[in-house]
């Protein structure tokens, strides 16, 4: 499992890399598409749509099952990575690149952990 360092984590396999105090990408953690398996759809909000800190936001179809991605923030979708709806498994090449949206006025956030509290979480959750 990779983690990377400048992210910040969610309990429910969420990263978010803040752009200014508040803007961020989100997107799922190595851990979360490894234990989904191949990603073969993604369901995502639309720009302008409002994202709640704790609430599912988009889902994604594995050949496993379909999982609820959770919003870490709360805020407004400013854009949404198009190229993740033609070619889904980019989440699974690279999950901390393939962003799923990226949010902008930015009020709220969940318990967000550092890329070491993330990582003894993982192992926690083994």
């Amino acid at each position: 499992m990779k983690v990377s360092e400048g992210l910040l984590y969610s309990k429910s396999h969420e990263w978010v890399k803040f752009i200014d105090d508040t803007t961020a990408l989100v997107g799922l953690t190595d851990y979360a598409q490894s234990e989904l398996g191949g990603i073969v759809f993604v369901n995502l909000p639309e720009d302008g749509d409002e994202v709640a800190a704790g609430e599912v936001f988009a889902d994604v179809e594995s050949v496993k099952a379909v999982s609820d991605v959770y919003s870490p923030v709360t805020g407004t979708v400013e854009e949404i990575n198009e190229e993740l709806l033609d070619s889904p498994e980019l989440i699974n090449d690279s999950p901390y690149e393939a962003w799923f949206v990226k949010v902008s006025g930015i009020t709220e956030k969940t318990e967000l952990l550092s890329a070491d509290e993330y990582a003894e979480f993982c192992k926690s959750e083994e």
